[in-house]
């Protein structure tokens, strides 16, 4: 495709500004098959530009959210005596407070602020909090530094996900969606190595071995933080690393897959009325009975298998091949999810999944079996994830809604990770049947909610096929809900 084919000179001439690209540049008549492979080109180098960058932050941000458990294990908890009454479940749990709070204000303040300023701020805060967790001498001050790494963890992943959502039609987001958290989580779920690995160093300048885990972890964070200043991408319309002519290509697609590509003014106003939207609360449940598996095992699994009578390196070396097996599953379901335009099966599948790994978990009398269990648990479940937020996301429109929506789903996943904290308690070991079972019940709550949504948005499909709406779904006359 030739610049001169698709775009007239005076556009050419201007430059690339961030708002020039919808408004300036225009596509005109070409070649159907040129533009095609231009398009494919183009979304292939956005796909490589936005997707590692951003997965490797979130991976640290997983590592450095998770990596407790397997500090715990490496003699943390005997160090700050934390298996006195429910002291770890607290300090696991006060991080979440300020992570669900602060979701919702973060995404709103990130046009503002801009995603490089903001994000890399963000970055560098936990960063450096991790950091100094290495340095603490008392459980209150490791759950001082947990509420800290709450608060600069707050904004990041429903950023994440705004951005790539808008950046690609609907029907392609559950596969970024998926290949962005499969590359987290397979770091995250080399976290316990890493952290067996750095607990070597124990004695080292003095220092515990628990200890090196948050401080080499932070100062990686901290370097990551400051190298993505520089990378970091913006949203479509501002970015700066497409030509005009990619630019409008982008946005072009965009706009007629759910005519939402130029942003919309963000309001009190706006804000409020999206908050009164059940759906998004729905999203938001779905999510939280999602994380609850995640954050079990990220938290627990060493633990458990601990209990399981393993010795402390077997116990954080056994918790990474279970995150293994669910990469094929997830990028199977996200890619036949994409393809044949469907999310609900792709979520219900995955889920029953899930309940029969926590099954054998919590019931088996066998602990191979068991373990087994958890490789099923988290084949599932991390199919499940990108399924629900892809299910939200391509079920609003407008910059406004994706914002709202992002922030609150995230927020409503973190209580998942509250709940996940404090139903494992220490009293329940070596088992976790109470713990385990609350888990089994949010995965049944996941499908009740899911199809009572499901039925919702076939019912008013159905009604807009017929001619029975008075007003378009979603604000859009050509939207028609994902199901």
């Amino acid at each position: 495709m030739s610049d001169q084919q698709s775009y007239s000179d005076s556009d050419l001439k201007k430059g690339h500004s961030k708002e020039s690209s919808l408004h300036s540049v225009k596509i005109e008549d070409v070649d159907d098959a040129e533009r095609a492979a231009f398009e494919r080109k183009t979304m292939r180098y956005v796909d490589w530009r936005i997707l590692p960058l951003l997965a490797l932050l979130y991976s640290f941000a997983l590592i450095d959210r998770i990596n407790l458990g397997a500090a715990f294990t490496a003699g943390m908890g005997v160090d700050l005596k934390l298996t006195v009454g429910e002291r770890y479940n607290i300090a696991t749990c006060l991080y979440f407070v300020p992570y669900i709070l602060l979701q919702l204000p973060g995404n709103l303040v990130l046009r503002r602020f801009g995603v490089r300023n903001w994000l890399t701020f963000t970055v560098v805060g936990w960063g450096a909090v991790q950091l100094g967790m290495g340095f603490v001498k008392a459980w209150g001050y490791l759950t001082l530094c947990r509420i800290l790494l709450g608060i600069f963890e707050a904004a990041f992943f429903p950023a994440m996900l705004f951005i790539i959502s808008t950046w690609y039609k609907r029907h392609e987001v559950q596969t970024r969606i998926a290949i962005f958290y499969l590359i987290s989580i397979t770091m995250g779920g080399l976290s316990p190595i890493l952290a067996w690995a750095l607990s070597l160093l124990d004695g080292r300048q003095g220092i515990p071995g628990w200890k090196w885990i948050f401080i080499i972890e932070g100062a990686i964070t901290l370097a990551l933080g400051i190298v993505s200043w520089f990378f970091i991408p913006e949203f479509p319309d501002r970015n700066q690393f497409l030509t005009p002519e990619q630019t409008a290509i982008v946005l072009k697609r965009i706009d007629e897959d759910r005519g939402d590509a130029k942003p919309d003014p963000l309001t009190f106003e706006k804000v409020r009325k999206h908050l009164s939207d059940w759906t998004l609360w729905a999203y938001g449940t779905m999510f939280l009975c999602s994380t609850m598996p995640a954050y079990a095992q990220a938290y627990f699994i060493s633990i458990i298998l601990k209990g399981m009578g393993w010795d402390k390196t077997h116990s954080l070396l056994l918790s990474a091949p279970p995150y293994g097996p669910p990469i094929v599953l997830t990028l199977l379901a996200s890619w036949l999810s994409d393809k044949y335009r469907h999310r609900t099966g792709f979520i219900v599948v995955p889920a029953f999944v899930c309940i029969t790994g926590l099954l054998l978990t919590a019931f088996a009398k066998q602990n191979a079996v068991r373990y087994f269990g958890t490789f099923l648990t988290n084949a599932g479940n991390s199919a499940t994830i990108p399924g629900i937020l892809a299910y939200a996301s391509n079920n609003v429109t407008s910059h406004s809604k994706r914002s709202v929506q992002s922030a609150m789903t995230v927020a409503l996943g973190g209580i998942g990770g509250i709940m996940a904290s404090t139903v494992f308690r220490a009293k329940d070991a070596p088992r976790y049947l109470p713990g385990l079972g609350v888990t089994i019940g949010s995965q049944v709550l996941l499908l009740i909610v899911l199809g009572i949504t499901t039925t919702h948005f076939y019912r008013l499909n159905r009604q807009k096929r017929e001619g029975k709406l008075t007003e378009p779904l979603e604000g859009h006359p050509d939207f028609y809900y994902t199901l």
